[in-house]
């Protein structure tokens, strides 16, 4: 920050930033090259994170966590300097975040750890910025993360039992722990990395289905060479969720002082930690959205820091749901209802990475913990409210499927999991289209096993909606053969709670129209993946928007950048349902029932010139897409 002063106000705050992004990146690039060169031996370091007494200690000395988690999935990786450097100038010392198995093997065998998912950079940046590391690595994170990160093509196996000793399952963890942990372990504190704590699986008192899993997961660990601190984190089921040779950590929001108890009775002489300080809340499609007031949260965070605590804040950033990645929440028999979009979660540091009262009240506090002066905060990043822009072309939903794989023919309704696409992987998310004759109207039947909402049509004409709440639904009569078609969205599945295993998508089981089963069945995949959108994009199919629109149907229109571009936030009042995507990257969903009405667009997957805007609607559009640099995520609600 001392270059800032030097060149005082010749640079505009812009710029100031940009040099900062520079200086940081560079540290980054220079960490790389001097980590560990082979001409060169290590020094050894001193002993890491021990928790050996009523405090932890690091390198010999006492050592308080102050953490905070953010995902760099949720965080587009242009700006993971930006919301880093913002954690360290409030006063914290480590960063938490989860890894997700569902991205970084989409298909079995098949590993990504590249551009946004480049976990290993993320860590060089911890790194060069001094922040340690807390790493949870799953495999199963929650996390409001569809499946709780696990990958979907696990419930091709009809037998599966997720989160237990059940082989099936272990050999994929196996196979996915070969691959992540010889990338993370040599950024551990032993080997003059930042990873000082790596979490065993996570929240498994709640689910507690094996007592063999915890420690395969931990034995897991150990035998590909993590030698850090293992530690577990429980909510709910705290007493069920440890394993011998790990800490055990809490997680709440209001104050457990039971929990507390616990731990000072299991654990004597040992650091507590709240491994989840939850800060906010998620928000669900339908509901209004979670506030919690940050003198509330301020009160408890003092009261567990005065109880000598350790702290990480869930979350300290969000970020967001991009793609198809919400999970479901679900209690006891209720239907599950989908996460939004946005991960804002009423966090210290917003969707887009703005400053909140929470996090100034929360530096103003850490700063007591600290012998120097915290940080120049970094500077507020600009937002812009472009232009709105008119749609100038559509395609229908029925002409798009000429860029799908070839479809697929059965008797019987086929789950989306279970379909032959994607190197026989299945599909793992968007819609499924099932198409079937029928020869007469009456009552359609889904008995409970449309997951999650079908749109219904008959000869390409919309007759309504099935989901969870409506399972039946009058088809209207007709002499000649024609083509029933349900366009079923998998919503998001559940990610936390006892019906892991039953999250297949699709159709799962039969449909009856006048108490027949419906068979023989065309059924197309549209998972909306980077290759299919990109074809779409640039088809010569699209029709002008002076011709009718015919919805299902995907909208494109061109909007230009002129200068440097900013983030913003689109808004689609008039349209009812459906996804965005901005240059080929999926923003996620948007649904007119809220409480969200705005999607997070990071200005660096922008461009000067022309940029592309795509969006899939179900039902209805007013063929304008609108900016504004505020987001709306509706009227809220505090957290009970």
């Amino acid at each position: 920050m001392a270059l800032f002063s030097l060149f005082g106000a010749r640079l505009s705050l812009r710029r100031r930033y940009f040099l900062l992004f520079c200086i940081v990146v560079g540290a980054v690039f220079f960490y790389r090259s001097t980590r560990n060169p082979p001409e060169v031996k290590r020094m050894s370091r001193l002993e890491g994170l021990r928790a050996n007494s009523s405090e932890f200690t690091l390198e010999g000395k006492p050592f308080r966590i102050l953490g905070g988690s953010i995902h760099y999935f949720r965080v587009p990786r242009a700006h993971w300097a930006d919301r880093l450097l913002k954690l360290k100038a409030c006063g914290l010392n480590t960063l938490t975040t989860y890894v997700p198995w569902n991205l970084h093997e989409p298909q079995r065998g098949v590993f990504n750890f590249e551009d946004e998912l480049d976990l290993e950079a993320y860590l060089y940046l911890a790194a060069s910025m001094g922040l340690w590391v807390i790493l949870r690595p799953g495999p199963y994170i929650c996390a409001e993360w569809d499946l709780g990160g696990l990958p979907s093509w696990l419930l091709r196996d009809e037998h599966m039992k997720l989160r237990t000793t059940y082989p099936g399952f272990t050999n994929a963890v196996n196979s996915f722990f070969d691959q992540l942990i010889k990338k993370v372990a040599p950024h551990q504190y032993s080997k003059g990395g930042p990873i000082i704590a790596v979490q065993v699986e996570n929240e498994y008192g709640a689910y507690n289905a094996d007592e063999e899993y915890m420690p395969f997961i931990k034995e897991a660990l150990l035998s590909r060479g993590i030698t850090e601190l293992l530690m577990t984190s429980d909510g709910e089921g705290l007493n069920l969720g440890g394993v011998k040779g790990a800490l055990q950590t809490m997680n709440f929001q209001k104050l457990n002082m039971g929990g507390i108890k616990y731990l000072d009775e299991t654990q004597p002489h040992q650091p507590k930690m709240v491994m989840e300080y939850w800060s906010g809340w998620f928000d669900l499609w339908g509901e209004l959205h979670h506030v919690y007031a940050a003198d509330d949260m301020i009160n408890v965070v003092s009261e567990i820091l005065k109880l000598q605590m350790s702290i990480n804040l869930y979350m300290f950033h969000g970020g967001t749901n991009f793609g198809f990645m919400n999970g479901a929440f679900s209690v006891g028999l209720l239907a599950p209802k989908a996460m939004v979009t946005s991960y804002d979660y009423d966090a210290p540091l917003s969707e887009a990475g703005d400053y909140t009262n929470k996090y100034h009240l929360l530096r103003n506090l850490f700063s007591q913990f600290h012998t120097q002066p915290l940080p120049v905060l970094p500077p507020h990043r600009d937002r812009k409210a472009y232009q709105p822009v008119l749609i100038h072309q559509h395609l229908s939903l029925w002409d798009s499927l000429q860029f799908t794989d070839k479809p697929f023919h059965s008797e019987k309704p086929v789950n989306m999991e279970n379909l032959p696409v994607n190197n026989n992987n299945g599909q793992s998310y968007g819609y499924t289209l099932y198409e079937t004759n029928i020869n007469s109207g009456g009552m359609l039947k889904s008995n409970n096993n449309i997951r999650d909402r079908a749109l219904v049509f008959v000869d390409k004409h919309f007759v309504g909606v099935l989901d969870y709440k409506t399972q039946e639904l009058a088809v209207p009569d007709g002499k000649e053969q024609r083509t029933l078609s349900l366009l079923v969205e998998n919503c998001g599945r559940v990610n936390y709670g006892k019906t892991l295993d039953e999250q297949r998508k699709g159709l799962i089981g039969d449909i009856q129209l006048n108490q027949q089963l419906l068979r023989d069945f065309t059924i197309h995949s549209l998972d909306m993946n980077p290759g299919f959108i990109n074809s779409l994009e640039k088809s010569d199919h699209w029709k002008s928007v002076r011709q009718q629109s015919s919805v299902p149907g995907f909208f494109q229109t061109k909007f230009y950048v002129n200068s440097f571009p900013e983030d913003t936030f689109i808004k689609l009042p008039g349209w009812t349902k459906g996804v965005i995507f901005i240059n080929g990257k999926n923003l996620g969903r948007y649904w007119s029932i809220g409480p969200q009405q705005t999607l997070y667009v990071p200005g660096p997957w922008l461009h000067r010139g022309d940029n592309q805007v795509t969006v899939f609607e179900e039902q209805e559009t007013d063929g304008k897409i609108h900016f504004t640099s505020t987001p709306d995520y509706g009227m809220a609600v505090d957290v009970k």
